[in-house]
């Protein structure tokens, strides 16, 4: 138990207190630490990038599942961000722009703002493609709404090149600046957001999530594909139903959401790395053709 598993204890706050809100109090927080550390006494130390994942064994509460991913790979510290120097806890990524532990981003509107461009800009993308786009983005200054508006369209889609369907994007990213202008520094519902050019579900909530601190649990390919896998869905869920089933298990807490979606995701490229999801996806492919 020494030394290398407490590290790891220390970021299992935000599941602790799902606990009854008990993670608040010292005394309970306290027991709470030490029983989550009984249960992990097998996790020695952080896995490091391209480490197999562990194995979860048989089907176990969803809650207690998130504790054991974030014993197995540490706090993620999404959403990472151009300006900010940190580390990366992820298999793949930035090299830095990550905050593990640390929930008080975005500190800055301009942040705010980036964070809401990445989730547009990482539909139907790899998460380095994104990056590619906003690194052009705010080497041109344009990393701004009005700026955005004002640039033209031909450049803008070459900025953004990178990140695929760079012309439906670039239009995505124009009715977002406009709707986020009129906001005038407002939060949005997720109903506004939804009523956005280009912003779906996911979209929606991942800028609710992560740009704004709204406790709206964001689901994605990766989130589907690994709760089938371990069981928890028998078929490929819809992203409601999915968004559901993940909120009705985890106890309302926008870190721990925030945690538990970068997780997921986590947990899904070191099983598609170790190339156990790709014959999971093949299957779920055929499931789909039989439903037809």
């Amino acid at each position: 138990m020494a030394g290398g598993l407490w590290p790891v204890i220390g970021g299992l706050a935000p599941f602790l207190q799902w606990r009854g809100g008990r993670g608040s109090d010292d005394e309970s927080g306290q027991r709470n630490l030490r029983s989550a550390a009984d249960r992990f006494s097998g996790v020695t130390k952080l896995l490091v990038p391209g480490q197999a994942p562990f194995a979860s064994g048989r089907r176990i509460p969803l809650a207690a599942f998130a504790e054991r991913l974030l014993a197995a790979y540490g706090p993620q510290g999404w959403w990472p961000l151009l300006e900010h120097r940190g580390s990366n806890p992820t298999l793949t990524g930035r090299l830095t722009g990550y905050h593990p532990g640390d929930y008080s981003f975005p500190r800055t509107e301009a942040q705010r703002f980036e964070i809401c461009c990445g989730a547009i800009l990482t539909q139907n993308t790899a998460w380095p493609n994104v990056e590619k786009a906003l690194q052009a983005l705010a080497h041109q200054g344009w990393l701004a709404p009005r700026e955005i508006l004002s640039v033209d369209e031909s450049r803008l889609q070459q900025a953004i090149r990178s990140s695929g369907y760079f012309r439906a994007k670039a239009r995505k990213l124009r009715a977002f600046c406009e709707f986020h202008l009129r906001l005038a520094g407002c939060p949005p519902s997720r109903e506004e957001l939804l009523q956005v050019w280009g912003v779906g579900p996911e979209t929606a909530d991942s800028i609710l999530l992560y740009a704004y601190a709204q406790t709206e649990m964001v689901v994605d390919a990766y989130t589907l594909r690994v709760l089938r896998h371990h069981g928890y869905q028998r078929r490929e869920p819809s992203y409601a139903a999915a968004k559901a089933f993940c909120a009705g298990n985890l106890p309302r807490s926008v870190h721990g959401y925030q945690e538990f979606h970068a997780l997921m995701v986590e947990h899904a490229k070191r099983l598609r790395a170790a190339g156990v999801l790709r014959a999971d996806a093949r299957s779920i492919r055929a499931g789909r053709r039989r439903r037809r």
